[in-house]
C-alpha cells in the first residue's frame, strides 16, 4: 500500500511523526509511506488552497516533501506532483494537537487536507488527538492516537463505506482527552455542536500604537449531545465521523422549493 500524509501542523510536529508511525505500521514492509506537509503551521485554514500565487516545494529526504502552503495544497502537490505517476491509496492527515470535533471540523487545515482528498478521489482520514486535562501534561500527550490509530485506520479500510456518487466520503477520528489505556472504544457518531462556543477577537495595542486582534476559540471541554464526536470524546471513546463535502441542507430542499420555485412575477 502507498500512503501520502500531511496535517496542518507543519512539518516538524510531533503529531506528523505519530502519523507516520501510523502509516508504516498499515502499509507494511512493502508499502510506501510518502510526506508532504506544510513548512509553516497552517492550523485554521480549512480547505484554502493558494490559487492567485504559486507554492514551493522542497525535498526534506526520501520521501519527504515540504510545501509553502495549506495541507489541501499539500495533497494537491502530493498527487500531481510527487506522486504523479504511482498515486497513493490512502491519505492520512493529521495527527492533530488538538481536537477537530463539532465546530472546530469547519475550520481545520486537518479535516481541509481529507475533502481534498476525497474530492481527488483517493481514501482520507482525517486523525486529531483532543487535549485535557488527563492527557495534556503526559510524557506523550498523543499515546491514545499512537497506541489505538492502526487499529482504527484499519477498521476504516476493512469496513468503511467509501465513495460516492458526488462527493466521496471521507472519514473525521478524534481521539480522546485521556490516556491510552483508559480508552473505552470506538463510537461512530455525528458531527456535534458546543453549545454557545464560537471564535471570538481579542484586541491589543502595539507599543507603536498599532491595533492588533488575536483570534481565540471557545472552550473545548463543553460536551455536544450525546450521540455526536465532542460528547464521545469527552466520554473516553474514539469518535468515528463519516462526512462529504456537500454543504446542501438536503433536509429544507422540498419544503423550499414548494414556496420559492416558479416565476418570480407576480
Amino acid at each position: 500500500m502507498r500512503i501520502l500524509i500531511t496535517n496542518d501542523d507543519g512539518i516538524n510536529a510531533p503529531g506528523l511523526v505519530v502519523l507516520e508511525e501510523i502509516a508504516r505500521d498499515i502499509a507494511g514492509p512493502t508499502g510506501e509511506v510518502w510526506t508532504v506537509a506544510p513548512a509553516f503551521e497552517q492550523s485554521g485554514v480549512g480547505h484554502c488552497i493558494n490559487y492567485t500565487h504559486p507554492t514551493m516545494i522542497s525535498k526534506f529526504g526520501d520521501r519527504r516533501y515540504a510545501a509553502e502552503g495549506s495541507p489541501a495544497d499539500c495533497v494537491l502537490a502530493g498527487l500531481h506532483d510527487v506522486l504523479q505517476d504511482t498515486p497513493p491509496d490512502l491519505i492520512l492527515s493529521g495527527v492533530n494537537r488538538g481536537n477537530n470535533s463539532a465546530e472546530n471540523t469547519m475550520y481545520s487545515g486537518t479535516i481541509g487536507a481529507a475533502i481534498e482528498g476525497a474530492l481527488q478521489g483517493v481514501k482520507s482520514i482525517a486523525l486529531s488527538q483532543y487535549y485535557g486535562p488527563d492527557n495534556a501534561h503526559l510524557e506523550d500527550p498523543f499515546e491514545a492516537a499512537r497506541q489505538h490509530g492502526v487499529a482504527v485506520v484499519t477498521r476504516l479500510l476493512d469496513h468503511g463505506a467509501w465513495g460516492g456518487a458526488d462527493y466521496s466520503t471521507f472519514y473525521n477520528v478524534n481521539f480522546p482527552p485521556v490516556p491510552a489505556v483508559a480508552v473505552k472504544g470506538i463510537a461512530t457518531v455525528a458531527q456535534g455542536r458546543r453549545a454557545d462556543t464560537n471564535f471570538k477577537v481579542e484586541p491589543h495595542s502595539a507599543p507603536t500604537g498599532r491595533r492588533f486582534l488575536w483570534i481565540k476559540g471557545g472552550p473545548q471541554n463543553v460536551p455536544t449531545k450525546p450521540g455526536t464526536d465532542g460528547h464521545a470524546n469527552l466520554d473516553g471513546y474514539i469518535s468515528v465521523t463519516p462526512m462529504r463535502a456537500d454543504l446542501t441542507a438536503h433536509d429544507l430542499l422540498a419544503d423550499l422549493a414548494s414556496v420559492l420555485d416558479g416565476p418570480t412575477a407576480p
